[in-house]
């Protein structure tokens, strides 16, 4: 987050303070801080999934975290760089042959839009979501278990063309008892090739039951299946290298005209987001006012820079991340963390 998202978020927060209710009118200003928050227009969400439990928790945990140890360019969870998860719905569609094999429970298409993430952007982890809603049906047994094969979809499957077995490259293959289980699968190095939009063919899934004869056991077994792709991402320029921590210097409190934080408060419902970002409801970002004395002295966390400059002014010196979680305006589900948004220390520059 760069110096002039921060002063357009600052300005704005300070018109809404001081003159509530003009957000709608705050076109010019709301367009940049989008822009700031890797949005480029406000999202309309339409038909928005449920938050998954799992990133309400990686949600508060961060929330909740000491701001000296939130790392917002690491995802701890799955071990890997990233300052951005999406929860992107399968958009595929089951398959229908024309000769069904008794054997074959489910044929499908899984597709996943990534026309949401920046051309820059680096995917670093990209995990398939399978589960099966357990409802009435009872499962087979341990003795015929389900086969399910992930396969990576081929050019024929994307203009609805009858799939053939000997074009399919195999990526997974799992056998389970029953559908009360859920799995996760790394398809990294495949999502990967999707950011590129005529790569994207998504993958095929095939579910069978190879060892029984009882065609009953399938039944259903569409309406129980629910897929989803979990992505980890890092956005270029808003990861920055660990900034060393400089020696604090704190004026005294009653020095009211004397540059350091001022409390400000972002509400986002006053900025009329409140239909697309779920949490925080607003956070408290605060921005710096006060005057620079000349000469400065260490006590203003001055520079040498400047020292020798005629008129300091009062800036940000130390800043924390924020994270939040919001609906894109495909519907996806979105953890995102963001440097420099919170003012913590001020100082003369």
């Amino acid at each position: 987050m760069g110096t002039l998202s921060l002063g357009v978020l600052v300005g704005l927060g300070v018109l809404l303070w001081i003159f509530p209710g003009v957000g709608a009118a705050l076109h010019p200003q709301e367009t940049v801080l989008l822009r700031s928050l890797g949005l480029k227009a406000r999202p309309s969400p339409r038909s928005p999934a449920p938050v998954p439990p799992w990133l309400w928790k990686m949600f508060q945990k961060r929330s909740e975290a000491p701001k000296e140890s939130r790392n917002p360019c690491w995802v701890e969870e799955f071990q890997v760089p990233g300052n951005v998860i999406r929860i992107f719905p399968d958009q595929g569609h089951l398959i229908h042959r024309e000769e069904p094999q008794s054997w074959i429970c489910l044929q499908k298409r899984l597709y996943f839009n990534f026309s949401a993430l920046e051309e820059r952007e680096e995917l670093t982890l990209a995990q398939l979501e399978i589960q099966f809603s357990h409802n009435q049906y009872q499962g087979s047994s341990l003795v015929h278990p389900f086969q399910l094969s992930l396969y990576r979809a081929p050019q024929m499957t994307l203009h609805g063309m009858s799939t053939h077995t000997y074009s399919r490259q195999l990526l997974v293959e799992q056998s389970f008892a029953h559908l009360h289980k859920s799995f996760a699968f790394n398809v990294t190095e495949v999502a990967k090739e999707w950011q590129t939009p005529s790569k994207n063919l998504g993958l095929f899934l095939e579910i069978s039951l190879p060892a029984s004869p009882k065609s009953s056991l399938c039944s259903k077994l569409d309406s129980m299946l629910s897929t989803s792709l979990l992505v980890v991402s890092l956005t270029p320029g808003q990861c920055k290298s660990p900034r060393r921590k400089r020696n604090a210097y704190y004026v005294p409190v009653s020095a009211s005209n004397i540059c350091k934080p001022r409390r400000l408060y972002i509400s986002f419902t006053e900025v009329g987001w409140e239909n697309w970002i779920i949490a925080p409801q607003g956070y408290l970002a605060n921005y710096c006012l006060g005057e620079c004395p000349f000469p400065l002295t260490e006590e203003l966390n001055s520079t040498n820079h400047a020292i020798l400059q005629t008129i300091p002014c009062c800036v940000p010196v130390r800043l924390s991340p924020i994270s939040v979680l919001y609906y894109d305006n495909n519907d996806n589900v979105v953890l995102r963390h963001y440097e420099d948004m919170v003012v913590d220390e001020c100082g003369c520059r």
